[in-house]
């Protein structure tokens, strides 16, 4: 018999076959299907596999197939997904940094049930009586909606859950998110009062008002993100001193943040926040940069990143940093090495520096495009800050 021979035949004819296009997949959280969109391209060692948060694409960095064996790395999660493959499906495992592996299935074909004569829920709610781990309140639910599908988030203090995207399926609207990081699952039902009740994740429920509704009626408003995080003593310097990636100490009295505006960004490179955050602190720098502008981001880690950070080295390739970056320390001990911070609890945080050395300004967490116009003026506010620190004279403020 030559069953050998014929084994590595069809393993051969399955490495070179197409698996290009759009795969449908379902992640295992342990208490959670998520379903989410998943992207193929390419053969052998020249495959690649892309995850969604709505229109951005998170492709991995490297990938392997043989031998019905799929192997994909996103070096910028330090995650990798191993499954075997058949032309039909793929199913394995997907795994994080420190993070128990998920299973992972995905098939080309899929139906959305999606129900007839969906109520319009597109705009802006106000998610009344949630869990919040930071004191909130409230949060935000952006919402927008064509026909019975909508994609939407919900925004916290620290940022939002990405691109939760879903359809009505004739008596709730089922939502979900994965884009290689932070799972999400959604259920969301209009009430005959105009309210709605969403579930997330099987347990966590709130209420969702429309937004003039709840400041009509006077009910709790999200978390101001200026006033969230503040400094113990707002008069004494902001002091720091960590390596860069060199190994080269680095301080708050370098010369190249003597007499310029400097955003001090407590950052990781394992938060979907901080990725979210990451293009437009490198689109502040590019444009203000001349003026007298610098960034710095203090960059708490993972143990093992902490010896080895490739998943930090890859977070700045992906986005273009070219500001400083310094390795501070292990996540657990981000509060210990910042003491000057007040009810600091949030990723990321970004403190703004004036020419003299001072705390102006503390903005806690940063949207997603996810957020619409919430995100746009996230961007506008802390831009006008800058340009209005920029403006200032040293000599002005001794």
């Amino acid at each position: 018999m030559r069953i050998p021979g014929l084994i590595a035949f069809f393993a051969t004819a399955l490495a070179a076959q197409s698996l290009d296009g759009t795969w449908h997949g379902t992640l295992n959280t342990g208490s959670q299907e998520i379903p989410f969109r998943f992207d193929l391209a390419g053969t052998g060692a020249n495959i690649n596999g892309t995850f969604f948060n709505g229109d951005e694409r998170f492709t991995s960095t490297s990938g392997q197939l043989s031998a019905a064996t799929l192997n994909l790395r996103w070096e910028y999660f330090a995650a990798t997904l191993e499954a075997k493959v058949d032309k039909d499906a793929i199913d394995g495992t997907y795994s994080r940094a420190r993070s128990k592996p998920m299973h992972f299935h995905a098939t080309r074909t899929w139906m959305k049930p999606v129900g007839a004569n969906p109520p319009w829920i597109g705009g802006l709610w106000i998610l009344e009586n949630v869990k919040s781990s930071k004191g909130e309140s409230a949060w935000h639910f952006v919402v927008k909606q064509q026909g019975g599908e909508i994609a939407a988030t919900i925004l916290r203090v620290d940022g939002d859950t990405g691109t939760l995207s879903g359809w009505y399926d004739g008596a709730k609207f089922i939502l979900s998110h994965f884009s290689g990081q932070r799972p999400d699952y959604v259920e969301v039902t209009p009430q005959p009062d105009g309210t709605l009740k969403l579930i997330e994740n099987g347990k966590d429920s709130a209420t969702g008002y429309r937004a003039d509704v709840a400041k009509a009626k006077g009910l709790p408003q999200p978390s101001d993100p200026t006033q969230h995080t503040g400094v113990k003593d707002a008069s004494e310097p902001f002091h720091f001193r960590f390596a860069d990636l060199n190994g080269r100490m680095v301080a708050d009295n370098d010369p190249r943040f003597t007499g310029k505006v400097v955003l001090i960004n407590i950052s990781g490179s394992w938060c979907p926040n901080c990725h979210d955050e990451a293009p437009f602190l490198v689109e502040l720098y590019k444009k203000y940069r001349a003026q007298g502008l610098e960034i710095v981001t203090l960059s708490f880690e993972e143990g093992d990143q902490l010896k080895n950070p490739t998943r930090l080295h890859s977070f700045i390739a992906r986005y273009g940093i070219d500001y400083t970056v310094l390795l501070a320390g292990d996540s657990s001990q981000a509060a210990e090495k910042l003491p000057q911070t007040k009810n600091w609890d949030a990723w990321p945080t970004t403190l703004l520096i004036g020419r003299v050395a001072r705390v102006r300004e503390v903005n806690t967490g940063f949207p997603s495009k996810a957020s619409g116009e919430l995100y746009a003026l996230a961007k506008e506010e802390i831009t006008a800050k800058v340009e209005h620190l920029l403006a200032e004279s040293a000599l002005s403020l001794h």
